[in-house]
């Protein structure tokens, strides 16, 4: 019997992650993981079944590491741009793990052709929107469940222009349609 070290089994797992974002799910291989994570060949085929195992506990693990490490909202967070700087806010914390994003991508399109990671993906993507309307009404924001989505649909795509063509909009043009997404999808007071 093989003993697990929980600690390693991460290490492996944010090594998929990184091996994802630069090679895509076809460098996804577990020689590539052993590399990425400096540990002995073999190393990930002793942790993992298969790569199904592999991309499905990346898929778990991109959006652990996604989660902010507070919950709670700053004070006075009603007004509108309160609410955008908690948006642009967001986008800046997903930007800043951008191989955890880029690797997302990836897992979402081998989804399509991966049922085991496909359930793990909807489950994840569905608990998070549910999560996010909850915690949008719970703390008085404006604005109802349904611009929620809708801001999260259009910061998603933000998010990916951001990251794959990051010159397609500046700094300043990024927060400024962040601002206007809000105001806009929010609608009037």
């Amino acid at each position: 019997m093989v003993r697990r070290n929980d600690q390693r089994r991460a290490a492996l797992v944010d090594a998929a992650i990184e091996v994802l974002a630069r090679e895509g799910a076809r460098g996804l291989t577990f020689r590539a993981v052993d590399g990425e994570a400096g540990v002995p060949a073999g190393t990930a085929s002793n942790y993992f079944a298969n790569r199904d195992e592999l991309f499905t506990q990346a898929g778990a693990r991109v959006y652990e590491r996604l989660q902010p490490e507070d919950d709670s909202l700053p004070p006075g967070l009603g007004d509108r741009e309160s609410y955008a700087q908690l948006m642009r806010e967001l986008v800046g914390r997903i930007a800043a793990f951008r191989t955890g994003y880029l690797a997302l991508l990836e897992l979402r399109l081998e989804a399509t052709r991966r049922p085991e990671l496909r359930t793990v993906l909807t489950e994840r993507v569905r608990a998070d929107v549910e999560g996010n309307v909850a915690y949008h009404v719970a703390s008085g924001l404006p604005g109802d469940a349904t611009a929620v989505k809708l801001l999260i649909l259009a910061l998603n795509w933000l998010i990916v222009e951001q990251l794959t063509l990051p010159d397609v909009f500046s700094e300043a043009e990024r927060e400024h349609l962040i601002t206007e997404a809000v105001e806009r999808i929010i609608g009037p007071e």
